[in-house]
């Protein structure tokens, strides 16, 4: 019995993958934003929106919301989604992790709100930066200017 097309479209699969390759791409000022409002709300967890558009394979972040009724602690940020307006431009969240851990944690995950998630860690500094998926992958992040 030949199973060569099991094999066949695990390679298709392979190069789908490559082609499909996100990238996030984040002006200047949605950075020094993030940096800012991170190393306010220190060493309490900060959070904010995502506002932007989705090109195919590129996700690009052009400005930040303050969310409405949100809620820090030092492990703990968060807003009622319920209390946002219906915007299309929402494509995810940007949050800090005063613990210096950079990794989504499994709430993170569990609470993933849009397209990306952006996670910045103690001492708030550019390359503190990282963006992932909703499965926690990282996703490559370019800067715009």
């Amino acid at each position: 019995m030949d199973f060569s097309f099991l094999k066949r479209n695990k390679d298709n699969r392979k190069s789908d993958s490559k082609k499909n390759k996100k990238i996030v791409t984040i002006t200047n000022n949605v950075v020094n934003g993030i940096i800012s409002y991170s190393k306010m709300h220190h060493p309490y967890e900060g959070i904010l929106i995502l506002e932007g558009e989705r090109r195919k394979t590129e996700i690009l972040i052009n400005n930040l919301v303050i969310p409405p009724f949100s809620v820090h602690g030092p492990f703990y940020s968060g807003f009622p989604i319920n209390e946002l307006p219906f915007d299309l431009k929402y494509i995810g969240t940007a949050h800090s992790h005063p613990s210096g851990s950079s990794q989504p944690s499994l709430e993170d995950l569990n609470h993933f709100y849009g397209l990306i998630s952006i996670i910045i860690s103690h001492p708030y500094e550019e390359q503190n930066i990282h963006a992932y998926d909703s499965h926690g992958r990282e996703i490559e992040l370019v800067k715009k200017s």
